[in-house]
């Protein structure tokens, strides 16, 4: 399967500035030890093989999912092989006191990568989950960057997302809020991270989801009406470790995508999609419709595929990596841009969030207007879109 033919490109998009910066990163990646957090989702095993490929003398991989670590090792082994560097993985909460432990134990590293994130617009739709969103994108970032400073690090990497940029949906509030976390924590630590668009085929996105629907032999559904910009899984681990190596104190890397070439939607990937796979997408008029014509249509070398216009709560119209009054670099890289980030935040506002948050642990209790409003306190301009309908009401 071609994913850049998929996404509407023909070229990777950091093949340039990684070739003329090939041999400072790997200079830095042979020289030195890296954590990466949250490694076995789709953009930290990106990142933890680029890191593997360019023989570091150490890399932990932390994350929660089990399962997926060992894949993330299947596949280091099957396409890289081995290094002479210290390569483990670990199967750990970074919100546990194991994990505690486990950092206890060792702590050694000299690059600490976090990857882990709640990252679906879909995880809002309770208040459990949009707590448990705060405590991984806000709380656990802070805790790691705490650890970190503990221990001698030299540079923290905290990947982000577009959606932090004047933020529509809790998500992207949460990472919002991390932004403005990490813009006090690098008076004490120098801190990088990154905004980008959407990882195509990534674990729990639609279009990884068209993969199992043609294994379970299901339809395809899709918004027609929403254009996203996309990378490839490769990108976004080259984009990652580009701006945790390169990027300066505060500097949010994001890729310089054009309007005009990479803009696409869901519906158009779908078509794409089935014509590499040898079929014709067939339309139907209703979720009804496309569940019973899939039981005889695939046979004739046709699918059954329902495209809708969009109307869940959280969704962006449009995408954007950068927000009025940021200043940026656009000289430095060929295909990465830099906003020079220097967000204006308020102690006491940014306290108060986190005892506002750390109160409804305690008493155990709270709604989602609740965490709304705490949002809107710290983020006064953000702007909530709620709908009352939710992608899990929908196929």
């Amino acid at each position: 399967m071609n994913i850049l033919n998929l996404i509407g490109r023909s070229n990777l998009l950091f093949s340039k500035d990684i070739s003329s910066n090939e041999n400072t990163i790997c200079q830095l990646v042979s020289n030195s030890k890296f954590l990466v957090i949250g490694a076995a989702g789709s953009i930290g095993q990106a990142v933890t093989k680029e890191i593997f490929k360019r023989n570091p003398l150490k890399l932990h991989a932390v994350d929660i999912s089990e399962n997926n670590l060992v894949e993330l090792v299947r596949d280091i082994r099957s396409s890289l092989g081995y290094i002479d560097g210290d390569f483990k993985t670990y199967a750990l909460d970074i919100g546990s006191s194991i994990y505690d432990a486990f950092w206890e134990s060792d702590g050694d590293y000299d690059y600490v990568l976090n990857l882990s994130a709640l990252k679906h617009v879909r995880s809002e739709k309770d208040p459990f989950t949009l707590m448990r969103m705060v405590e991984v994108n806000v709380l656990n970032t802070l805790k790691t960057i705490q650890q970190a400073k503990g221990k001698g690090v030299k540079k923290y990497f905290c990947v982000s997302t577009d959606k932090a940029a004047n933020p529509v949906n809790m998500m992207g509030a949460s990472k919002r809020i991390m932004e403005l976390f990490l813009m006090r924590e690098s008076l004490e630590l120098p801190i990088s991270t990154a905004r980008f668009a959407n990882v195509a085929f990534s674990d729990g996105s639609l279009l990884h989801g068209f993969n199992r629907r043609i294994q379970k032999i299901q339809p395809l559904v899709a918004p027609n009406d929403i254009k996203r910009y996309f990378v490839t899984p490769q990108e976004s681990g080259e984009l990652c470790l580009m701006s945790c190596l390169l990027g300066d104190n505060r500097d949010v890397f994001f890729p310089k995508l054009s309007e005009e070439l990479h803009l696409i939607t869901f519906a158009e990937i779908a078509v794409k999609y089935l014509k590499e796979l040898g079929y014709e997408v067939y339309e139907c008029k209703s979720e009804e419709e496309a569940r019973e014509l899939v039981k005889t249509l695939p046979s004739q070398g046709k699918w059954p595929c329902y495209f809708s216009k969009s109307d869940t709560t959280g969704e962006k119209d449009f995408e954007e990596f950068f927000m009025e009054g940021e200043t940026l670099d656009l000289e430095r890289f060929e295909n990465l841009g830099i906003v020079k980030s220097s967000l204006p935040y308020e102690d006491e506002k940014l306290d108060t969030f986190l005892y506002e948050i750390t109160k409804l642990f305690e008493i155990k209790k709270w709604i989602k207007t609740d965490l709304v409003n705490i949002f809107n306190d710290l983020l006064p301009a953000f702007t909530h879109k709620e709908t009352g309908k939710y992608l899990d009401s929908k196929m």
